[in-house]
């Protein structure tokens, strides 16, 4: 008898197809979010569950008492409970580095985009008002040769360390808990205290995991380090930044403008200041959000979830559960 998993999002159906060789599977094709009652429902007797981010909690697992494994269509995965996980024997994965190079893509559109304005002039022309073949109030601010910081240089923060260096001849400043050799040599990143680095960056990029330590580590303090001139971008989970915060430092001029993909609150409300500021560029979460990427990730997700309902070990185990496997 084949294992019985239940997909809790639309996936490709080459990925389908895949899941089908070795598991009884069913599948939640629509583009809305799946509604909990239904989860619940679905997940009464299943051995795997491919799903993005729902929070695990003990009222979660007490709806899967069958479930061996979550694999979680996503780099981060802190929507794991892992101790329960453990008391549950329940394994967590994710898809690491196959959305590295779409992520660091778009961390340099939302500079690129904030620094020059992208988002105002292309509605300005659009809107029937250019006039005129120049306009000071529409003057960005150069990129190349500017300083990048960033904040995180794990895999995403030296691909983004990669393309400003040799992209955009910047120098490239980094704050890290540990060093990351590999980005010093091939890109010059110079490894700098966080107060030093806020303090010099004319752009600094927030590539931080989510975790107990980085949760609201960017407030007021940190933006009255940064330059007027300084732009904030957050390109890693909406919570590491006090919403707030930002918001009152936009509107005091004490920095110069800010690039979002990520928010406390997702999606935006649509009452938030946020989204009427000229120096804001907003996107809605979509750093990894390309044909390609996504199919990888679908793909990466489905390995992780076979191998886990057929008593392998998983690819992508992530690295606070990997105890359960280990002989």
């Amino acid at each position: 008898m084949k294992p019985k998993v239940f997909i809790a999002k639309p996936i490709p159906k080459e990925v389908e197809e895949y899941i089908a060789e070795s598991c009884d599977y069913k599948i939640w094709d629509k583009k809305e979010p799946i509604p909990q009652d239904v989860l619940y429902k679905e997940i009464a007797d299943v051995d795997g569950l491919m799903i993005s981010k729902w929070k695990v909690s003990e009222e979660f697992l007490n709806q899967a008492p069958e479930l061996k494994i979550l694999s979680n269509v996503a780099t981060g995965y802190e929507n794991f409970d892992y101790e329960l996980m453990k008391e549950r024997n329940v394994l967590g994965t994710n898809t690491p580095y196959v959305l590295d190079d779409s992520v660091a893509d778009l961390a340099m559109g939302l500079i690129l985009m904030a620094a020059r304005k992208l988002g105002r002039l292309n509605q300005y022309v659009k809107d029937g008002s250019w006039s005129r073949l120049d306009d000071e109030d529409f003057l960005g601010q150069d990129v190349h040769h500017a300083t990048l910081g960033i904040l995180g240089m794990g895999k995403i923060g030296e691909k983004i360390a990669k393309r400003a260096a040799l992209g955009f001849d910047m120098k490239v400043l980094y704050n890290n808990r540990s060093r990351n050799i590999e980005a010093e040599e091939k890109y010059g990143a110079i490894y700098t205290e966080m107060d030093d680095l806020l303090r010099t960056a004319d752009f600094v990029l927030v590539m931080l995991p989510l975790t107990k330590d980085t949760e609201g580590s960017i407030g007021e303090r940190e933006f009255n380090l940064m330059k007027p001139t300084a732009f904030f971008f957050n390109g890693s989970r909406g919570k590491i930044v006090r919403e707030a915060e930002l918001i009152k430092a936009l509107q005091n001029g004490t920095i110069k403008g800010a690039g979002l993909d990520v928010y406390e609150t997702e999606p935006v409300h649509k009452d938030n200041p946020l989204l009427k500021m000229d120096n804001v560029v907003t996107m809605p979460h979509m750093g990894s959000a390309t044909e390609e990427t996504r199919f990888k990730m679908a793909m990466t997700a489905a390995k992780n979830l076979v191998a886990g309902v057929t008593g392998q070990i998983p690819p992508n185990l992530v690295k606070e559960l990997k105890d359960m496997v280990e002989k």
